[in-house]
């Protein structure tokens, strides 16, 4: 509940000027979560929105990309914390993860910055990684499994 409640605020604020963590309760409202404004504040803190400046003051926004270095140290660890198994085919690689952590992982794989990897899908404990061209999966998925495990 709680990656899919993640998504919708990123959805929610990327598509609609949010300002306050009363309009982001209201917005998650509409879209079926019953939520308090404790939670919002907790997910707000999780997701690490920030504010913006635009045309009409201050709106939540998603943090800027960090640098690769810092996104691969990242990686790392959220691999190591809740990814259990990685493989191939084709031109998908394959990340299975804990339960719930698939979102998660399926958002810092989007936001490694490598140019090899289109995008990815993720579910609840599963993510599927679109990889191009289709000889660099074996080499994505290696690349992987060395942050959960030692070379």
């Amino acid at each position: 509940m709680k990656a899919r409640r993640h998504f919708a605020i990123i959805d929610i604020i990327s598509n609609q000027r949010i300002t306050t963590q009363e309009e982001l309760c209201e917005a998650l409202r509409k879209n079926g979560f019953d939520v308090t404004q404790a939670t919002v504040s907790r997910d707000i803190k999780e997701l690490q929105l920030v504010k913006i400046p635009d045309k009409e003051g201050y709106r939540y926004a998603l943090p800027a990309p960090a640098p690769l270095i810092a996104s691969q140290e990242r990686m790392k660890r959220a691999f190591a914390d809740a990814v259990v198994n990685i493989d191939y085919s084709g031109n998908i690689v394959v990340v299975k993860t804990l339960p719930g952590a698939a979102q998660s992982i399926a958002s810092i794989i989007d936001n490694y910055d490598n140019p090899r990897i289109l995008g990815t899908v993720g579910g609840d404990d599963t993510v599927f990684v679109v990889v191009k061209p289709e000889k660099a999966a074996e080499e994505i998925a290696a690349e992987f499994r060395s942050f959960i495990m030692p070379v």
